[in-house]
């Protein structure tokens, strides 16, 4: 499903350039759960932004379903991100004037067809069923990034990709949206591609890599 060839992205900040990735092969099968471990710093980041078609690479060629996305345009790539990812970051980036059921809504403003049901489906799955008139104010961390992973899935996407999604949340939270992933990850197949800097986080994915300095090593 995915196929990265040759991938490598160099930053350059301060007259110093940065070597974010190096060089990486990897082949990805739909319905995978990946984990990436590695340090702040280590690339792990820039490596999950090459893949969803947000940061575009120095070389090296990011194929979906056997084409090159970085052969698209601005529109294309857009379309892409919209209709086949989900993204999952540490921090939920709620919108604080929408309630929970219209920040689950919001990716469908850039088209899709998905309801009010739809959100409260979603919402309902990840504990916050009774929640779906509140704003980001009245939740707690926890919630949000509920909220957060509930919006990743409002267009049933075939790949998550998500970066410290636990990172800020406390033991209890955390425990409740691995299992969550691991639900979606066997039941619908979804890909999941997560990068974590907690290494007992990295094992509950069935492939495991390490990033160090920006190479990607596998691990047993």
């Amino acid at each position: 499903m995915i196929e990265l060839t040759a991938l490598s992205k160099t930053y350059t900040i301060s007259g110093k350039s940065i070597k974010a990735v190096q060089q990486t092969d990897l082949r990805i099968n739909q319905g995978e759960f990946v984990s990436i471990v590695g340090h702040s710093g280590s690339g792990k980041s820039t490596f999950l932004s090459l893949i969803g078609g947000i940061a575009r690479p120095d070389t090296g060629t990011v194929n979906i379903d056997g084409t090159n996305i970085w052969t698209y345009n601005d529109k294309q790539l857009s379309k892409l991100r919209n209709e086949k990812f989900g993204f999952v970051y540490q921090f939920a980036s709620l919108i604080p004037t929408l309630n929970a059921m219209d920040n689950v809504l919001l990716p469908t403003v850039f088209g899709g067809k998905k309801t009010r049901a739809d959100a409260v489906r979603l919402l309902n799955l990840v504990g916050l069923g009774e929640k779906t008139d509140r704003y980001p104010s009245e939740l707690s961390g926890g919630e949000q990034q509920r909220v957060a992973i509930a919006r990743a899935f409002i267009h049933d996407p075939e790949v998550i990709l998500a970066d410290e999604p636990t990172g800020d949340l406390d033991e209890e939270t955390e425990a409740e949206i691995m299992a969550f992933f691991e639900k979606v990850n066997k039941e619908n197949k979804v890909t999941m591609i997560m990068v974590t800097h907690s290494s007992e986080i990295a094992l509950r994915a069935g492939t495991r890599y390490r990033m160090k300095q920006g190479e990607l090593e596998k691990l047993n």
